[in-house]
């Protein structure tokens, strides 16, 4: 079987059988029928009005020349618009931090609470089940002082929680994110009576 040779419309850039779909149909027959007279005679039948009276049509067409013009700009406004959207959401998720806090609550005891991860459209309480079952331990997700979500795990489990989260965002493919840890330490109390620096 001897391989085909397919015609692209000058003015969609589809076969013309499909250019019906595009909108312009009316611009694709006047392509067509200048570029591929052979081709328009087959799909459309001997049109005997010529080329210029088909042009004509245009103006009359249900959608208009302008109109198809004014909508195809817009087409493209939002498709940059969309582009410009997503650029911004890559280079917020790509400036933001995650944050690994580990607190002491008593002299043995920590928690540990994770905060940055919304951002990337990370579900926490998944994620909080995740480290429960994970650590075999106590894990919730509270609002911070920033009114913020974080995840709050109970006991000393820091490297674990890191070396999880930098996993989780390299299978997002966010491996350049910043994981920054913090660790507070209560302070000891003075006891009563001594001197005060």
């Amino acid at each position: 079987m001897p391989l085909q040779e397919v015609v692209y419309c000058g003015v969609c850039s589809y076969p013309p059988e499909y250019c019906e779909f595009t909108g312009k149909l009316k611009r694709c027959k006047v392509w067509l029928k200048e570029n591929h007279p052979d081709l328009f005679t087959k799909l459309y039948g001997d049109d005997n009005g010529d080329v210029a009276a088909v042009a004509g049509k245009l103006a009359e067409s249900s959608i208009g020349e302008e109109r198809e013009e004014k909508l195809e700009k817009d087409l493209l406004k939002l498709q940059t618009k969309q582009e410009n959207r997503e650029q911004r959401e890559l280079a917020k998720k790509l400036s933001s931090k995650v944050i690994i806090k580990r607190e002491a609550r008593t002299k043995r005891k920590f928690i540990i609470a994770i905060s940055g991860l919304e951002v990337f459209e990370i579900d926490m309480k998944k994620l909080a089940k995740t480290f429960a079952s994970k650590f075999a331990t106590g894990c919730s997700v509270s609002k911070n002082a920033e009114k913020k979500e974080e995840i709050v795990i109970q006991g000393d489990v820091l490297e674990a929680v890191e070396a999880y989260i930098h996993s989780l965002l390299k299978e997002k493919g966010l491996k350049d994110v910043k994981v920054e840890t913090i660790d507070t330490k209560m302070k000891k109390k003075k006891p009563e009576g001594a001197p005060t620096a």
